[in-house]
């Protein structure tokens, strides 16, 4: 889309992609299998636009295996995301996914023997400030359903800080500035690892009706696509401050969706340690010199 400006197109990639929860929460089928379905049609449409635009799919074996392992990470990502936008709502959901900020910064530092920034320091105890104000302070008194929820959510952004450095290494080791082909083959064998985990959990990949289907179609061509390709061409056309807005568009739209669309009712401290934990993974993700990707769970 070369006649919108670099700035309109991140932001309407993640505009996007802040859909991804209200397509879970629409569609009548199985977590399970909306992840599949998601990545099925995602993986076919970004395979189609690759090969169209005749680039290349060739990996070396380091390459294929980190695709590989990416693709685990993801399919666990979306198990555990898909579930949390069932029992805690789109928008909080999706908050915590993004918290892969701070799981990335605690495995630069324990694992990569990076140091911590004063931003990073202060990040961390504001965001958790931030996420007992919104699901509440006294734990005990949230239903199980909720609280395993939260719990799926936070898990949800540590499978996607694995899926982050997989897919880091698979475009280091092909040498592509962008990982359309990586993330294409990565999608096709993620549907393949989610189709497995519906089958042994016995679900149905039966799509229910149209309305149904194009949920689904809109999910994995208009977020899980067309959302990352607009976001993706842009990061390096646009300042460090606006790929970091772009980051925090994504929750803030899904809790917007998620009052608008499914009248949810949303409580002043709730939005308070929204706000709060917002800016808490503002800060963390300022630290990084290169642009932060787009969030798992989305």
């Amino acid at each position: 889309m070369p006649l919108i400006p670099p700035r309109a197109r991140i932001f309407l990639g993640a505009t996007l992609i802040s859909f991804s929860p209200v397509w879970v929460a629409l569609v009548d089928v199985a977590p399970t299998a909306s992840a599949f379905y998601r990545m099925l049609i995602g993986g076919i449409a970004l395979t189609v636009f690759i090969a169209a635009t005749g680039r290349s799919f060739r990996f070396n074996r380091v390459a294929f295996v980190a695709i590989v392992s990416a693709a685990v990470f993801f399919a666990l990502d979306l198990w555990f995301w898909h579930r949390s936008v069932l029992y805690v709502g789109p928008g909080l959901s999706t908050l915590l996914a993004n918290f892969q900020v701070f799981a990335m910064t605690a495995v630069g530092i324990i694992f990569l023997g990076q140091r911590a920034s004063v931003w990073q320091l202060v990040a961390i105890p504001v965001a958790m400030v931030g996420l007992a104000l919104v699901v509440g302070v006294d734990w005990s008194v949230l239903s199980p359903e909720y609280r395993l929820g939260v719990v799926f959510g936070l898990a949800t952004a540590a499978s996607y800080t694995g899926y982050l450095l997989s897919l880091r290494r698979a475009q280091a080791e092909s040498g592509h500035v962008l990982p359309r082909a990586e993330i294409a083959v990565m999608s096709l064998v993620c549907a393949a690892v989610l189709g497995a985990m519906v089958l042994a959990e016995g679900e149905s990949f039966a799509v229910p009706s149209a309305a149904d289907a194009g949920w689904l179609a809109c999910y994995g061509v208009l977020s899980h696509v067309l959302g990352w390709l607009l976001i993706a061409g842009s990061l390096s056309r646009v300042s460090t401050a606006v790929v970091g807005i772009s980051l925090l568009l994504q929750p803030l739209l899904s809790y917007v969706w998620e009052i608008l669309l499914f009248g949810r009712v949303v409580s002043a401290t709730e939005m308070t340690g929204a706000a709060i934990a917002l800016a808490a993974i503002f800060m963390g993700s300022r630290p990084r010199r290169e642009p932060p990707q787009p969030a798992g769970g989305g």
